[in-house]
């Protein structure tokens, strides 16, 4: 029998807020996805987009008003961190604490991952 596994990410109130702004109002619109890609100068970048569907592979994290899919990729890269959402005043981005990052490039871009 399955069971109700935690959701991989915790995702804070200003995170909820800019994710159901993202969505809200476009038809059509599944949720927001995160997945990584090879990217920058320490080896993997998180990236977002406007989900049309959700994947056999996406692992979804309900936010009630609407959902957060995980890349089925990435998520052994982000079980136990949090999402949170920044905005100051040279920009907004969303922001990750992960336990799972060994380190990060001088920029922030990019991260490569703990060593297990």
């Amino acid at each position: 029998m399955p069971r109700d596994l935690p959701p991989p990410v915790s995702v804070t109130e200003a995170a909820k807020a800019r994710i159901l702004e993202l969505v809200s109002g476009k038809p059509g619109v599944a949720g927001l996805r995160v997945s990584l890609k090879s990217s920058g100068c320490s080896g993997l970048k998180y990236d977002y987009e406007l989900a049309k569907e959700i994947l056999p592979t996406d692992r979804v994290v309900d936010l009630n008003s609407t959902k957060l899919l995980i890349d089925g990729k990435a998520e052994l890269y982000l079980i136990g961190a949090e999402m949170d959402y920044r905005q100051d005043k040279f920009g907004a981005s969303f922001d990750f604490r992960n336990p799972n990052e060994g380190s990060r490039c001088g920029c922030g871009e990019s991260f490569s991952p703990r060593d297990k």
